[in-house]
């Protein structure tokens, strides 16, 4: 009890030192990215410069690597408790790779032309997983 009560008084306190502005890169490119995951098999571009192996894996990985960067970058400004934005870092990183997961399920059941695929769901983590890296060690700077 005593934990949780401790985690809401710091959540109540990262959220009262946040501004709501910093999150709208975050919140812009989650639309973005959903709009492009969603996006039925026969309207994605058939272009030649995007005909080379393995293009999908790397666009997976740019994009959950920047929904990492962007909804962690303002938990770094501004921080009283390292640990607790650590924790923070933990749970953007699990919530990015869940709605990763989550859209290859929507990817498979809702959107036309397009397939449920694993390695996707391995780019999408190691996209995530570098982006927290790379600001873990940036912010072990700070």
């Amino acid at each position: 009890m005593g934990g949780s009560l401790l985690f809401l008084f710091t959540l109540q306190s990262f959220l009262c030192l946040m501004k709501f502005t910093t999150f709208i890169p975050a919140t812009a490119w989650l639309i973005i990215s959903t709009i492009l995951l969603m996006l039925p098999g026969s309207d994605l571009p058939k272009s030649s410069f995007f005909n080379f192996p393995y293009f999908d894996k790397i666009v997976h990985f740019t994009m959950f690597f920047l929904l990492t960067i962007f909804f962690s970058y303002p938990f770094t400004m501004n921080v009283q408790d390292k640990r607790a934005v650590k924790s923070w870092f933990v749970i953007i990183a699990l919530s990015i790779i869940a709605y990763g997961i989550l859209m290859e399920f929507v990817q498979k059941y809702f959107v036309p032309g397009r397939s449920f695929e694993v390695a996707d769901i391995i780019f999408d983590g190691l996209g995530t997983l570098t982006a927290i890296f790379i600001i873990m060690c940036f912010f072990k700077k700070k």
